[in-house]
């Protein structure tokens, strides 16, 4: 039924009409509690229509708190067909490089990113992080095309073919030859190397210089164990101090490599300098990782220290 106001009321209409009870609204004056409107001389005070809120303006991001929007890089398609496709540096592309990635991981603004996920570049293993399932087995094995001194000579194919350019540009340098010791370890050969070492350096040097199994990068097939080769192959322990290891230090993250446990870092990694040990992560992250001054993957993800098993 249409509401006419006071204007367009009919002449005939009886000011004897009865009396309703009506919202008070707001911004009225009111002289004294429990006054009543006399109806027939007030109008019948209508809501105002507020108009639908338009389609675009419906689609805007949402605003957090201090006024920034709120983006989720996990919801870019590109990053979603990227992480489909298993392609690791197409995501870190998607979230805008490196150092973006870190930033959206460090922030919780990365549901999509798990830095326990064995499959991913960026995992993260340490005496803290186990890997999950406990005796996990990569796919995309290769061997590898350096010389190597032990049987352990296979890799992921990402960081087998980084090993390769890394070794052929060392060698073409001046720097020498690079070889590598120990590539991917099974979990059931990291229960031999690890008990070798509990049996000949007890328990407490076996942890300061070799992972449990479950809890070691080389099981992940994206860690290594480098030497050098220019007379011969010779030992981890002989790779400090070597042209290769002064070139590898300054070139490494050039490849997508790191060396994972530097000197000085014991107190976060749990173990001994290992100049040799190299992990690979990936060019984007390995960028971010060296232009950021970096020196552990804790470090570079906000993780907490990791010096000891949890028991």
């Amino acid at each position: 039924m249409e509401i006419m106001s006071e204007a367009r009321q009919p002449r005939h209409a009886s000011r004897r009409s009865p009396v309703f009870a009506v919202a008070l609204p707001f911004g009225l004056a009111v002289t004294a509690l429990g006054a009543l409107w006399a109806l027939a001389d007030a109008p019948v005070p209508v809501e105002p229509v507020v108009p639908p809120m338009p389609a675009a303006a419906a689609e805007l991001p949402a605003v957090d708190l201090d006024g920034v929007l709120a983006v989720d890089p996990c919801s870019e398609q590109t990053v979603v067909d990227a992480l489909a496709a298993g392609d690791d540096e197409a995501v870190v592309a998607g979230f805008g490089g490196g150092a973006a990635f870190r930033e959206a991981v460090i922030a919780g603004n990365a549901p999509c990113i798990s830095l326990d996920d064995p499959v991913r570049t960026w995992v993260v293993v340490n005496k803290k992080r186990p890997l999950d399932p406990i005796d996990y087995v990569p796919e995309g094995m290769t061997g590898v095309s350096v010389r190597a001194t032990t049987l352990s000579d296979q890799l992921r194919l990402d960081a087998s073919d980084a090993l390769a350019a890394m070794a052929s540009d060392l060698d073409a340098a001046g720097a020498g030859t690079l070889g590598i010791n120990n590539g991917y370890r099974s979990y059931n050969l990291q229960v031999r190397n690890y008990y070798g070492y509990v049996e000949s350096d007890g328990q407490e040097g076996a942890d300061a210089s070799s992972a449990r199994p479950g809890y070691s990068e080389h099981q992940i097939g994206l860690a290594m164990d480098v030497v050098s080769c220019s007379s011969g192959c010779g030992g981890i322990g002989a790779f400090a101090g070597t042209a290769e290891e002064a070139w590898v230090t300054e070139h490494a993250w050039e490849y997508g490599f790191i060396v994972r446990y530097e000197e000085g870092m014991t107190g976060t990694t749990g173990y001994i300098p290992e100049p040799w040990h190299l992990r690979y992560i990936g060019p984007q992250l390995a960028a971010a990782y060296h232009d950021g001054g970096f020196h552990t993957l804790e470090e570079f993800f906000g993780l907490e220290a990791a010096p000891d098993y949890a028991h």
